[in-house]
């Protein structure tokens, strides 16, 4: 008998479920004897010991299917090791509850946050694996995270729809993407849909370099210009903020803009002119059906995550590194961001073709 618990932990994405799709067919067609648990809400549910006994029926036709059938709450890494409001010890409720279910592994689908509970898990001892989800694509220690394709999708057909009112009212528009510390999704999104301004967190900006690559479209006689902007992007003079500093002016800002795209809208308007619009695809980018690519990529990972478990390989996230299947061991990447180095190759080529990353 194998015993496997699946969870999905933290903000949702596209091909969450065409993943466990591909663990639990990855080992039922070489296990007789299987059973899979899977567990509410992701690490509340290992916590609170909600968790149903899954069939082959919970994985037929979600392929296609965004979201998670498990359903994911966000339960922050830094206080698992706090108690909760009734004193529970939260790392022992969950150790208990794998062990109640003699759970061989438990395949743990999450971003950032999510990947450090699961390594805190296995310093304690539990047999766990990590499936590596994120829009953002910031996972350290694999190319490429399932959804984040997805996302790129859907943000560049936001920029693609704004291309034909921007033009048709000669106006400056910004499409908010996705990202508060990584710009990944913004910067592909943005070479995508054509965008002319891309700004991104680990570029801070000069908003007289932005106005200026406005001005000179204008020259140009090109009657709008499209900005993609990470709600993460920053300026060179917050850039040099401490930390306390930079949140308290994101605190004020705040009173005063929705996000960093308004506040950027306002300066370009009282700067060149011009007149801005603002717009912001939201949760929308993390909404729907995965795509092709991420439906391909989510069975890969699900397979190897079957693989490993099979050879009893655990205290691994599982990624994919020059287009093969690898076994990370989680110490090596829990708690690291993969980052945009602004010597990219694909940072390089917008450059190249004349995007403008206002440094």
């Amino acid at each position: 008998m194998l015993r496997i618990g699946l969870l999905t932990s933290g903000g949702d994405c596209q091909a969450l479920n065409a993943t466990m799709r591909g663990v639990v067919k990855g080992l039922s067609n070489s296990v007789d004897d299987l059973e899979v648990y899977g567990f509410d809400d992701g690490y509340k549910g290992l916590i609170y010991g909600k968790y149903r006994m899954l069939t082959s029926r919970d994985f037929s036709g979600i392929l296609t299917q965004g979201g998670t059938i498990l359903g994911t709450s966000r339960q922050p890494f830094k206080l698992m090791r706090e108690p909760d409001e009734k004193g529970l010890d939260k790392v022992a409720a969950m150790k208990q509850t794998y062990y109640k279910l003699c759970l061989d592994c438990l395949v743990i689908l999450g971003g950032n946050g999510t990947q450090k509970t699961a390594n805190l898990l296995r310093e304690e001892g539990l047999n766990i694996i990590h499936l590596p989800k994120t829009i953002d694509n910031d996972i350290f220690g694999t190319d490429m995270t399932f959804g984040f394709q997805s996302a790129v999708n859907i943000a560049t057909d936001a920029i693609d729809c704004i291309h034909t009112t921007a033009s048709s009212h000669g106006r400056v528009f910004i499409v908010e993407v996705m990202g508060h510390k990584v710009g990944s999704l913004t910067l592909h999104a943005g070479i995508a849909g054509g965008a002319d301004i891309i700004l991104i967190p680990e570029i801070p900006y000069d908003i007289k370099k932005v106005v200026d690559a406005i001005k000179k479209r204008s020259k140009a006689g090109k009657r709008f210009t499209i900005l993609a902007v990470a709600e993460g992007a920053i300026s060179r003079e917050d850039a040099k903020l401490s930390k306390k500093e930079y949140k308290a002016k994101l605190a004020n800002r705040a009173k005063k803009y929705p996000s960093v795209s308004y506040e950027i809208a306002a300066q370009i308007e009282e700067k060149s002119g011009m007149e801005v619009r603002v717009t912001v695809p939201g949760h929308t980018q993390r909404g729907g059906s995965p795509c092709a690519y991420d439906r391909v990529l989510s069975t890969r990972i699900g397979a190897g995550a079957a693989e490993s478990i099979l050879k009893q390989e655990y205290g691994c996230m599982i990624g994919i590194i020059d287009g093969k299947i690898k076994r990370v061991p989680l110490e090596e990447c829990a708690g690291k961001l993969k980052m945009v180095s602004p010597k990219d190759q694909t940072v390089k080529a917008a450059k190249q073709i004349g995007i403008s990353f206002g440094d």
